[in-house]
């Protein structure tokens, strides 16, 4: 059964006469009549009576009329969501983000924007850290990702396009003599133990930390990991030690831990927009998109 034969017959059904929807369908009234005949034999029932003076549905006729046009209905609903998700305007969107993302105000605003926009694009978030987002997307178990700079050069098989900078701000206790200046270098933090996120977290801060702390002449010793954001900045308050995280985490306020610059050339990092490189799919780039330009405001 083909979608053309559901046409035809449903003109047929409207018409109660075969010229008139021959005329309707811009063909010829006995391949018209073909076409029925065939049509009730792949379906097997009789659909039409028929006379020389009328036209009927029969019971199967009436019965398979309502399905033919849900079928039709269908088909055009298919065939648009299909052009849709060609447009980028329907389908499935899966998108990584790093711990810091979602305290930049520019993830909110591309989100809410994208939502308002797209409404028939699912989005489906995925907090996870930098490295775990590239191999999610080499496995095309995710379509973008906000990621932090890798330590080395861009990873192979993704492109990235940089959406903002964030300084490097020093994480405090209060009660530290450094918390009294208004900003630190690097060197000043070489006596203190770092309160961290683990090596194996994947996040790109840990190689920066170290790439800073050694252009300052120092290692720096690790005190304590942990693996939220959240929880370092609480065992700072602790006194626990010290950290070094991107500016958007001074919008987390605790008692006992503040915030200062770092002066140190080089103590900033990358909001980055990642995606398989040689790919340029509709939705994925709709979202690329809208989001450079975002950052671009």
């Amino acid at each position: 059964m083909e979608l053309r034969q559901l046409r035809y017959f449903i003109a047929v059904a409207e018409e109660l006469h075969f010229t008139r929807a021959a005329e309707r369908l811009h063909i010829g009234q006995p391949p018209l009549s073909h076409a029925i005949q065939v049509l009730e034999a792949d379906v097997g029932a009789q659909l039409f009576e028929r006379s020389k003076r009328w036209v009927r549905l029969t019971e199967a006729g009436k019965l398979f009329l309502a399905d033919a046009r849900r079928i039709l209905a269908l088909s055009e609903q298919a065939s648009e969501t299909a052009r849709r998700a060609q447009r980028g305007e329907a389908g499935e969107l899966r998108i990584g983000f790093t711990f810091s993302t979602p305290l930049t105000p520019l993830f909110a605003t591309v989100i809410n924007r994208y939502r308002r926009q797209f409404p028939a694009v699912s989005l489906t978030l995925h907090e996870m850290a930098t490295l775990p987002q590239i191999e999610a997307l080499a496995q095309r178990e995710l379509d973008l990702g906000f990621i932090r700079p890798t330590d080395g050069p861009a990873p192979a098989g993704v492109k990235l396009a940089v959406l903002r900078q964030d300084p490097l701000i020093a994480v405090l206790p209060t009660g530290l003599p450094l918390a009294r200046k208004k900003a630190i270098s690097i060197s000043e933090l070489a006596d203190h133990p770092f309160v961290m996120y683990p090596q194996n977290a994947g996040t790109g801060i840990y190689p920066q930390i170290f790439r800073l702390c050694r252009a300052a002449g120092f290692v720096p010793r690790i005190g304590q990991v942990a693996g939220e954001a959240s929880t370092i900045i609480g065992l700072v308050a602790a006194g626990c030690g010290v950290s070094v995280l991107p500016s958007s985490f001074d919008r987390i306020r605790m008692d006992g831990v503040c915030y200062r610059p770092i002066l140190d050339a080089g103590a900033s990092t990358s909001l980055l927009l990642a995606q398989r490189a040689g790919e340029n799919a509709p939705l994925a780039a709709a979202f690329v998109a809208l989001a450079t330009a975002a950052a671009g405001e």
